[in-house]
């Protein structure tokens, strides 16, 4: 069964130039030209992954609140922001909302196909069926491997998939910092500095959501970061 793959961009030519090229690589495609036609369909049948441009015609910032709804549909539904907005404040807001990656409109096509791939590669295992317990306990976390869930106290803390594995990286060996480089391996993903920041900062609200004194994410100043 193809992956179906949602395109939300107002440029036609744009819009037309992805699907071709996306329906070449074997994948099921539906475009969208604004936030309303793409909204509506999500609501009918969610996407495998979404890549979505943030200007959708007049609505500037069309895409962040498409994010905002999807994201609130799904917890890990991969989200790509593709984009000739390139400023960090537009990173950073796309992934405070949710998204699983960043990329402008200047990159090559074969490296979107990478990082479609790549988040592909991660959603695969929450269909592997759960043959053996795979679940990391650190005090009051749990994390289950094979269905990519977090607990924190018995509630669930719905985690993006970039941000579990962020924090499985973390609690794999509490006390040893990880810096950027060796959260974005195991995250698979490649971004800079500040999104990796913004990710950390993401992950311990979602956290102290469910415990307003939790701490256990320590920044370790020209490191990295750690799990106390």
């Amino acid at each position: 069964m193809s992956r179906r793959i949602a395109i939300v961009e107002d440029e036609p030519a744009i819009r037309g130039n992805y699907v071709d090229a996306l329906r070449k690589h074997g994948y099921e495609v539906a475009a969208y030209g604004n936030r309303a036609d793409a909204l509506a369909a999500f609501r009918t049948r969610l996407p495998d992954l979404a890549v979505v441009d943030i200007g959708l015609g007049d609505d500037i910032d069309g895409g962040f609140a498409l994010c905002r709804d999807l994201r609130a549909m799904s917890a890990t539904v991969p989200i790509i922001f593709l984009s000739a907005r390139d400023s960090d404040f537009d990173i950073v807001a796309g992934l405070r909302l949710g998204a699983d990656d960043y990329l402008t409109k200047d990159v090559s096509l074969p490296h979107l196909l990478a990082r479609i791939a790549a988040l592909f590669r991660r959603s695969d295992l929450l269909a592997t069926p759960q043959a053996s317990e795979e679940i990391l306990e650190r005090g009051p976390l749990t994390l289950d491997l094979k269905r990519l869930t977090a607990h924190w106290a018995g509630k669930r803390v719905d985690l993006t998939l970039t941000e579990f594995w962020m924090v499985h990286a973390l609690a794999r060996f509490p006390g040893h910092v990880k810096d950027r480089d060796g959260l974005m391996h195991d995250a698979k993903i490649v971004v800079d500095d500040s999104t990796i920041t913004s990710h950390i900062k993401r992950v311990r609200r979602k956290f102290m959501v469910l415990d307003a004194k939790f701490d256990c994410i320590e920044t370790v100043y020209g490191m990295g970061y750690r799990w106390k």
